[in-house]
């Protein structure tokens, strides 16, 4: 029995606030997507975990945040400071109260504080840790248990950091495809897009080696657009559309733990077309899951479920992969004679069980 899971990087300006040139109609109406898209999710009752940075908790602040590692940097240099009423593209504690009153229920989890990349090259430990400090903080005030954490662009880095402020799982890159080399990239997934009948990964969450379950992402929904969308939409449709619905189908069929993961921002629905897109995508999911015992959870939900799962006894290539030796058998004595067992089995025949060495 498969599911699906919908993650949602909320960031308004905090998103763009380091690029050169950002984009400002997605800066303008992305409050408007953000109440369109919890409307939406309400209308078809589809629960979903909403990263939200940090510093949209906040009902104000000076804009110099001089107690954070990065500020001698000038990271937080375009923060204007203010309150919510005077520049609301820095602040959301009214669209946090729009979540927390949805008619399903959704999760609140972590996109950062200020949507610094967690590098583990650029971004050092202790501004990881101070971004985590902060959105702990700010949740904590209204009530709030940050289970989830999305990387700002998917930058995965600093998971210790994560498991030390009980961070329980994390959306981590999806699996590779076959277009993914820089020579092959815009052709390759043009190719994908326009005329492939492949659907999107189905993936599993696995524990890491810090105990943190991951939930790769399998599908952006808004990650087809530009000239190319216009290219292919007006002759075969919508392809993230058609993605995401054999997406849905195949997790329909699964059998076991797989998940279509489909995550978006809400600065993607500032254009009817977007709002189009998402609505037939959750009209499918809502008819899908009434048709068959697809089942949509959040990515704590997923975590949770993982964690209380009871431990499946580990097999010899298990033990294996994780650094033990594995002694073989001894050769049965073809002198020695037979002495039959109480099940009725001799013991040259019994069985004979490995010794295992942890190195």
């Amino acid at each position: 029995m498969g599911r699906v899971v919908l993650s949602i990087d909320a960031e308004l300006a905090w998103g763009f606030h380091d690029l050169e040139d950002p984009p400002q109609r997605r800066i303008d109406r992305a409050r408007l997507g953000w109440r369109r898209l919890v409307e939406w999710l309400d209308a078809y009752e589809v629960p979903a975990t909403w990263a939200v940075v940090g510093h949209l908790f906040l009902e104000d602040c000076d804009g110099h945040h001089s107690s954070h590692p990065a500020a001698d940097d000038g990271w937080f240099a375009p923060d204007p400071g203010g309150t919510g009423a005077d520049c609301d593209r820095w602040f959301g504690p009214d669209l946090i109260d729009r979540i927390e009153d949805a008619d399903v229920d959704h999760e609140i989890g972590c996109h950062s504080f200020s949507h610094v990349l967690f590098d583990g090259e650029t971004t050092d430990r202790a501004v990881a840790a101070a971004e985590l400090e902060a959105c702990r903080e700010v949740a904590r005030d209204r009530g709030i248990d940050l289970e989830s954490f999305v990387f700002p662009r998917n930058v995965v880095g600093h998971r210790d950091v994560l498991v030390e402020y009980d961070v329980t799982c994390y959306r981590g890159r999806g699996p590779s495809r076959w277009y993914d080399r820089p020579w092959l990239y815009p052709v390759g997934k043009f190719a994908s897009y326009s005329v492939g009948r492949t659907p999107p990964p189905l993936v599993e969450p696995t524990v890491d080696e810090g105990g943190l379950v991951d939930v790769p992402g399998s599908l952006c929904l808004f990650s087809f657009e530009g000239m190319a969308r216009s290219l292919v939409e007006p002759i075969a449709g919508d392809p993230v559309v058609r993605k995401a619905k054999r997406g849905i189908d195949a997790a329909a069929a699964a059998n076991g733990d797989e998940i279509c993961h489909l995550w978006l921002h809400p600065n993607d629905l500032t254009t009817p077309r977007n709002v189009r897109r998402l609505r037939r995508i959750l009209e499918y999911l809502d008819q899908r899951r009434r048709e068959t015992d697809l089942r949509v959870e959040t990515m704590a939900e997923v975590a949770r479920n993982v964690l209380d799962a009871p431990a499946e006894p580990a097999t010899e290539r298990d033990l294996g992969e994780r650094g033990f030796e594995l002694e073989p058998e001894p050769e049965p004595d073809p002198e020695a004679p037979l002495v039959r067992s109480d099940r009725g089995q001799s013991d040259a025949d019994a069985p004979v069980a490995s010794e295992l060495r942890n190195r």
